[in-house]
């Protein structure tokens, strides 16, 4: 009963569209900042290094380097200070913790994108064309 009460409790406070988003991404946090009586939105860009937590009280940690300082920012997944998410670039990583990349700078710290499932660049749909395609000189 208190487990059934507690669920949609939390429910009812989760936000119902995030964009689906892992480690090693680069995402733009838009944040809603109150200043006096006008509310603006801010946006923080960075690569997502950490995502910890479930249900209401997931989190997720973004890092950026600004003027050669690592800034680091925890974000409450389902705050409804966050506006929206964007996801700009997908990084292909094989680990669940990025914090490794605290001790990099610069160009050492780019991350391999990450293709889509089913893609193909050109060079290689043409190859697999070629092999497939009987030769007309061997009849």
């Amino acid at each position: 009963m208190q487990n059934r009460l507690l669920q949609l409790v939390e429910e009812s406070g989760m936000k119902k569209e995030i964009p689906a988003f892992t480690v090693g991404d680069q995402v733009d946090v838009h944040q809603k900042i109150l200043e006096g009586q006008k509310e603006r939105t801010q946006i923080f860009s960075g690569t997502v290094i950490a995502r910890k937590g479930s249900g209401l009280r997931e989190t997720f940690t973004v890092r950026r380097i600004v003027q050669g300082e690592g800034v680091e920012r925890i974000f409450p997944l389902h705050s409804p200070k966050i506006a929206k998410i964007e996801v700009k670039r997908t990084g292909r990583v094989r680990r669940a913790k990025l914090y490794y990349l605290r001790g990099r700078v610069g160009k050492a710290t780019r991350l391999v994108e990450r293709k889509a499932k089913g893609t193909e660049t050109g060079a290689t749909q043409g190859r697999r064309k070629k092999a497939a395609a009987p030769s007309a000189e061997s009849s």
